[in-house]
């Protein structure tokens, strides 16, 4: 069984902030390409945020860049996205992915390369 199990959602008051974990089994993060996707209810699938095999390339969505970080703990073959400064706009199922992007990993992943998901967390942005 190759898995990512997702926790960290709920409910939070505008400008608060949530940590979302990935916790990877059945492989080893450090060989993929990894990163956190949002759907809204009516809305396409959003990439919130990528980082590459090799780190080399870390990247955001417009909307949540100086607020959201994605980042790796490979000791725990876990991932995060630490959420500050939540908006309305952030509600959504988030999800993380990981994937092979071909080469040397240089590059984010491509969204048909991801090949593992998460079942999904809800964040609530309300007051």
């Amino acid at each position: 069984q190759l898995q990512l199990v997702e926790s960290g959602g709920g409910l939070v008051q505008p400008g608060g902030s949530l940590r979302l974990s990935c916790a990877a089994s059945g492989f080893t993060l450090d060989y993929y390409a990894i990163g956190w996707f949002r759907q809204a209810p009516g809305k396409e699938r959003e990439r919130v945020s990528c980082i590459s095999k090799s780190g080399s390339t870390i990247l955001y969505t417009d909307s949540v860049k100086g607020r959201f970080t994605i980042s790796r703990d490979p000791a725990k073959n876990t991932f995060y996205l630490q959420m500050n400064k939540l908006e309305p706009g952030d509600t959504a199922v988030y999800y993380c992915a990981a994937g092979h992007r071909p080469g040397p990993g240089l590059f984010c992943a491509a969204n048909s390369e991801y090949d593992y998901w998460g079942q999904g967390t809800q964040v609530t942005v309300s007051s």
